[in-house]
């Protein structure tokens, strides 16, 4: 009786054609797989050399002119005309409405705020920076300074969509994502996609390097780079109580109850991304340690880029670019530094003195290792700032999606050149509009991708970085 009763019980419960594995994890809550994990050992590793690994590097669609990128990402919105785009008629016109009229702003506003910064020509190109940059701009002939950015809205979260993932509302992956799963990486014991931001989340948090639809290995792995020790700046870097080889039988392990759990419920993308993070968590505990250890520099070296945050940011960054990090986007810090609505004048100031000398410092360094001719370099925020005071202060700007500047350097980008411009005093794009996607476009041609062919189906669609809308690559900009 017992035995019917067993039969009877189990034949809707067990398939008539389950396998060995499949009846061992079922009987005995599970504890068969923990026998089987020694016999499947072998095969485990066959299985794993034949898998592909989503991080392999890829062939391009054309010969590339870079082959990784370094975002330097000024969250909160530079000014644009207290930077990189000289207006002297805001001098002039100092305290006055804004002739043009059509001025839109978020806040109550006042007269037109002439800079209270000295613009002056740099290099063979003549082109004018102020003197928040001085250091920064001795490299401007390796610059193409796009001077007519646009955004789609001036309010940072949307914006910061925009410019990282391509899309101001729906999820989308970021441009760190879609770089890597065109290209791959070149160092499988390191992150292809590295996001440093000093002191925690920036605004939107991690959606700013997410992998959204697009397989989970290619969203970016964050260090709070306000920490020194290595083992602050990733969590659980090293473990204290199990030796590597302890580390890698455990790993072998879980891995092998994860693939089987994958093998029976099909594709699971944020399964596979989790066994293939703890793959790399394994191997990055030697090579991370070593890669994020600035004090192997030479005093010289450490000098030159500087003391403070960003420049241990930069110094990581040319090391992990040395290692064959794909994409790395180095952030202000935590929320909105540049978003200076009132007391301009000091913030930009102290903002530009931590990241000027450490910009003019990592620029020399890769031309001197021969790297920057390879590696696309993108400075700017998600928007900037309007020519005309913020009420009630008068001594701030409020944000301004219309007009903008940001710049690129090395990678296959005509140096010394200034793209488009804005209206005379600063507001908006009128000449050669450039939009995000434009941008993102140019940049994907330079790394050898075509932006409408870079695309993923997804809910039956094939979707790619620059949308639907239309983006052109800037010809004028590119050697």
């Amino acid at each position: 009786m017992i035995h019917s009763t067993w039969g009877s019980n189990m034949q809707n419960r067990i398939d008539p054609i389950t396998s060995r594995r499949e009846m061992l994890r079922r009987c005995g809550t599970g504890f068969g797989m923990l026998g089987l994990a020694g016999v499947l050992h072998d095969e485990e590793h066959v299985e794993a050399a034949a898998r592909p690994n989503p991080l392999e590097p890829k062939a391009t669609h054309f010969e590339p002119k870079a082959k990784r990128v370094v975002h330097l990402f000024m969250n909160g919105g530079p000014s644009q005309v207290d930077t990189f785009d000289h207006k002297p008629l805001l001098k002039k016109y100092q305290g006055q409405p804004m002739p043009a009229g059509n001025l839109r702003t978020e806040r109550l506003t006042g007269g037109l705020m002439a800079s209270p910064f000295t613009f002056r020509k740099y290099g063979d190109s003549g082109l004018e920076v102020s003197d928040l940059f001085r250091q920064t701009a001795n490299y401007i002939d390796d610059m193409a300074v796009i001077r007519s950015m646009h955004a789609e809205v001036p309010n940072h979260e949307p914006s910061l969509m925009l410019m990282n993932c391509g899309d101001a509302r729906l999820p989308r992956p970021s441009f760190g994502a879609w770089v890597t799963y065109g290209l791959g990486s070149e160092n499988r014991n390191l992150p292809g996609f590295v996001a440093m931001c000093p002191g925690g989340y920036p605004i939107v948090s991690t959606r700013n390097w997410r992998s959204a639809f697009l397989p989970g290995a290619h969203q970016g792995t964050y260090i709070d780079t306000k920490n020194t020790a290595v083992e602050k700046l990733i969590a659980n870097i090293k473990n204290g109580n199990l030796t590597l080889a302890e580390q890698r039988r455990q790993l072998d392990l879980v891995r092998l109850l994860n693939e089987l759990h994958v093998k029976s419920r099909g594709t699971d993308s944020a399964l596979e991304a989790r066994i293939e993070s703890f793959e790399l968590a394994f191997r990055m505990q030697s090579e991370a340690s070593d890669a994020f250890d600035i004090s192997k520099e030479s005093k010289q070296t450490q000098a030159a880029y500087g003391s403070g945050t960003n420049a241990r940011q930069l110094l990581i960054t040319r090391r992990l670019l040395e290692r064959g990090v794909r994409f790395i986007q180095v952030w202000s810090g935590a929320g909105q530094p540049w978003d200076n609505h009132s007391g301009l004048e000091g913030t930009h100031r102290n903002l530009a003195a931590s990241w000027d000398q450490p910009i003019a410092a990592f620029l020399g360094d890769l031309k001197q290792r021969g790297l920057l001719e390879s590696t696309l370099v993108l400075w700017g925020g998600e928007f900037g700032r309007t020519p005309v005071a913020e009420r009630p202060a008068l001594n701030g700007r409020d944000h301004n999606h219309y007009g903008f500047t940001c710049w690129l350097a090395g990678g296959g980008v005509k140096g010394g050149v200034a793209h488009g411009a804005t209206d005379d005093f600063g507001f908006r794009a009128v000449d050669k509009p450039t939009s995000v996607h434009d941008l993102h476009a140019t940049m994907l041609h330079l790394l050898g991708l075509d932006h409408e062919e870079l695309t993923h189906r997804y809910a039956g669609l094939d979707m790619r970085l620059t949308g639907v809308e239309g983006a052109n690559v800037i010809d004028a900009i590119v050697a």
